[in-house]
């Protein structure tokens, strides 16, 4: 099977970029109407819609959901590109349809998906908020999953471009999680039906992005979604979005998204090897804090009258304005930088910086800025 090229041909054309809010993603869901069961099932703290889907007549029911935290929308982005495959008539489609029930809640957070903030309404992370359950979005994922009683939960999350592989300091471009149901981090029947799957889908993802797949820190956490499924005995698993060379608003990536959804279809359930499992499983690159989106390498600096060389990291904010989200450059870290990569890097051959009429960075400045008076940079990129 091409899962690339399928992510192609059923990729959503309304959707684009990562500033994906309820007004983008509605039309879409008038329009799955016609061939699926749309349901609304509440309300957000600001009274914003939110919606289930309901595909399949299957005995096994799966319940996913996207943007929990609103500015985390390129799983939306790929849960709807597998919403028009499975409206297709191919034969695989068809099969997923007979085999399994999903539930999916494609914006769990649509107040804070319209703020572009990860937070609700009440600036409360939704992500921590499962056991105690204190905002009505939990509420309704919890009420959605108490009635619903899934065989897997599947919880879409989007992560920064900090994380690498750990192994092989490449961009971690999917990472997936068995969460832990104790503090132990012990492995039990439940995590490791969730290892299965995320080893099928780790297994056909390697084709398409070698060493570029990371397996979350399971640090456990019972405010958690995925550590309170998982103590609730339901295999449940984390889908990350992560970031892919010069992608940042994450259109590459949501086909990976795709592909990782459908091949995790194609589990067979039969004569499954427990310690082969967890031990395949485990030699999944872990998640590493290796990258920043700039590295500067041997800049020259003056600082109370005395010269240095230095190297320093700018880091992409992502602001609204207007309706628009940009990306704005700002310097991070100055340090040496030895055990971290740039997603782009300059060596500035010790050229002397400039901004503002100093000559040295400042942290949390804009990475605007000049060397030798020659070469300018402004939001993080040369000016040519």
């Amino acid at each position: 099977m091409d899962y690339l090229q399928l992510a192609t041909q059923f990729k959503e054309p309304l959707l684009k970029g990562k500033y994906i809010h309820l007004d983008i993603i509605h039309p879409l869901l008038e329009k799955l109407k016609l061939d699926f069961k749309i349901t609304e099932i509440g309300k957000s703290v600001q009274g914003r819609s939110i919606d289930q889907v309901k595909i399949g007549t299957g005995k096994i029911k799966i319940l996913m959901w996207s943007q929990m935290h609103g500015n985390e929308s390129t799983t939306t982005k790929g849960l709807f590109d597998f919403f028009n495959f499975l409206n297709s008539d191919s034969d695989f489609a068809k099969q997923i349809k007979d085999n399994y029930t999903l539930l999916c809640i494609p914006m769990l957070n649509p107040d804070g998906a319209f703020l572009y903030t990860r937070e609700n309404a009440n600036q409360i992370d939704l992500n921590r908020d499962a056991f105690d359950r204190t905002q009505p979005e939990m509420q309704l994922l919890y009420a959605v999953y108490s009635e619903f009683q899934p065989d897997f939960c599947y919880n879409l999350h989007d992560q920064r471009t900090i994380f690498g592989t750990e192994d092989f300091k490449l961009p971690a471009t999917v990472s997936f999680l068995s969460p832990a149901f104790n503090d132990a981090r012990e492995y039990n029947e439940t995590r490791l039906k969730a290892i299965y799957v995320i080893n099928r889908m780790n297994a056909v993802l390697q084709n398409y992005l070698p060493n570029q797949i990371g397996r979350f820190d399971d640090s456990y956490n019972v405010n958690c979604t995925g550590d309170f499924f998982t103590t609730q005995n339901t295999p449940t698993i984390l889908f990350e979005a992560g970031h892919y060379e010069n992608d940042y608003d994450r259109d590459l990536v949501r086909s990976y998204l795709f592909i990782a959804l459908l091949s995790s279809f194609e589990v067979n359930y039969e004569n499954v090897i427990v310690d082969k499992e967890l031990t395949n499983y485990l030699n999944i690159s872990q998640n590493n804090k290796c990258f920043y989106d700039f590295i500067y390498k041997n800049v020259k600096i003056i600082e109370n009258s005395e010269e240095k060389i230095i190297n320093f990291a700018a880091q992409y904010s992502e602001e609204l304005h207007d309706g628009q989200l940009k990306f704005i450059a700002k310097i991070s870290k100055i340090d040496d930088l030895q055990n971290f990569k740039g997603h782009i890097e300059y060596d500035c051959e010790n050229g002397l910086y400039s901004s503002i009429g100093l000559h040295f960075p400042i942290i949390g400045e804009n990475a605007d800025f000049i060397i030798n008076n020659l070469t300018k940079f402004h939001n993080g990129l040369i000016i040519i």
